[in-house]
């Protein structure tokens, strides 16, 4: 009795050790929404590694250039074998006076130096410095947007492409018991051999179909992976089943979505961050018609004594301090030239701005419009997949009533499935849009 009793319990672990398990593959693959793949990529992604490494680079130059500010100072010494020390008071070609020295000698000391005006060269290339830094931020900006926008059109490629996949399904599923019917009407003498020949060749274009699905779903979740800088190698997977809502068009026009994107868009931000360093630019190059004014310093010990007379064997200190004021008289021609150029270049970066400000405008009202469009898009496919079930449901009775064609019923459907295929493009096409819109905007 007990080892009767023993196996029950026995198959009751087995049972639960399996649903562990179950539960424990279940937890692993887990759904992710765009939003938590983007959070995701934020950190992973290569492309934007490389965006952050500019800015660090960035910053430290803003660093390198602060560090100019300071003094320089230097220390050296020497060790050096003398000559004989031959002075040649009365002309070269005579008898020389042969000074004693020593055979060796060697010396130490500092040197400083310490800017006190050139006219703000230094503390205005902290500005370039500081500028260009902001500049390459907003890079690191639309490149965010641009990696965003990119994983969302990948994301909503996978989104389609698995819904295809679960329709061909259905459709497989549906045309085999339509295929079993009409092989059972055709043994019955009620349809020809035809329709169960067009039948299957319709069935085995659904197979062909879904395996050309699977392609691209393989591809495009690849695509994700990568974008979301992830190993190939663990398995990805969307909550596609549950569907999403879709994104009404805001109260705001045209007009205020452009004022927020001039205000907003990292490109219109870099463009205007070029005119500023053109100006300090500008500035830059007519500073170098100012005079330069340093502090200076520096003492030495040598040994021996031959720089002054009289001369001696003996260590010696000698340093000096004091105020350089220096001053490049030929800049003031040259830096004509180099002036009108850096003039030309700022017009240039103008010119720029308003070109892109041109084209920002343009991709706004695009983007605007194909919201609208694709909202107008899932309207018209909803109403669409409703007319051909209907269609179905009416012809698929008359053809069992030998009323019509097979090839109208085959048609109806064909007509339905790319209806459903219609409106989930057309409801991705609609969340992309938005998406996009946003990424013009810079607030995505």
């Amino acid at each position: 009795m007990k080892r009767y009793k023993s196996i029950p319990i026995f198959g009751a672990i087995l049972l639960l050790f399996a649903q562990s398990l179950y539960a424990q593959d279940a937890e692993t693959v887990q759904e992710l929404s765009l939003e938590e793949i983007w959070k995701i990529a934020e950190t992973n992604n290569r492309q934007l590694k490389l965006s952050d490494l500019n800015l660090q680079q960035g910053n430290l130059e803003v660093l390198e250039a602060k560090d100019r500010l300071l003094p320089e100072i230097s220390i050296g010494g020497d060790v050096k074998l003398n000559s004989k020390f031959l002075i040649y008071d009365n002309g070269l070609f005579s008898s020389p006076q042969d000074v004693p020295v020593k055979g060796y000698g060697y010396g130490v000391g500092y040197n400083l130096n310490f800017n006190l005006f050139n006219g703000g060269k230094e503390r205005r290339n902290i500005k370039m410095k500081q500028e260009e830094e902001v500049r390459i931020q907003y890079g690191v900006d639309l490149q965010k947007h641009s990696v965003k926008y990119n994983i969302a059109i990948a994301y909503f490629d996978l989104y389609k492409f698995l819904n295809f996949r679960d329709f061909l399904d259905a459709e497989i599923a549906a045309e085999k018991k339509q295929l079993s019917l009409i092989e059972s009407l055709h043994k019955n003498g009620i349809v020809l051999k035809s329709d169960v020949l067009r039948t299957s060749v319709k069935l085995s274009q659904l197979e062909l179909s879904i395996s050309d699905i699977e392609k691209k779903i393989d591809v495009t979740t690849q695509r994700l992976d990568i974008l979301m800088g992830r190993d190939t190698k663990d398995k990805l997977e969307i909550n596609y089943r549950s569907g999403f809502k879709m994104d009404a068009i805001a109260d705001s026009d045209y007009t205020d979505y452009l004022a927020i994107a001039l205000h907003q868009s990292p490109e219109y931000k870099m463009v205007n961050s070029d005119i500023k360093l053109g100006e300090i630019n500008i500035k830059q190059i007519k500073a170098t018609m100012s005079p330069k004014v340093s502090l200076y310093s520096n003492y030495n010990y040598t040994y021996p004594q031959v720089s002054f007379y009289p001369y001696s064997n003996d260590l010696w200190g000698f340093g000096q301090t004091g105020i350089r004021v220096q001053f490049s008289i030929d800049n003031l021609y040259k830096s004509k030239h180099s002036i009108a150029r850096a003039q030309v270049i700022n017009n240039q970066a103008k010119e720029k701005a308003n070109i892109k400000k041109d084209e920002i405008s343009i991709q706004v009202k695009e983007a605007y419009l194909q919201q609208q469009q694709a909202l107008e898009s899932v309207e018209t496919a909803e109403k669409n997949i409703a007319r051909t079930a209907e269609t179905i449901r009416v012809i698929r009775n008359s053809y069992l009533n030998q009323e019509s064609l097979l090839t109208d019923l085959l048609e109806a459907e064909n007509a339905s499935l790319e209806a459903k295929f219609n409106l989930t493009t057309a409801q991705t096409n609609s969340k992309l849009s938005h998406i996009r819109l946003l990424a013009i905007l810079g607030i995505l």
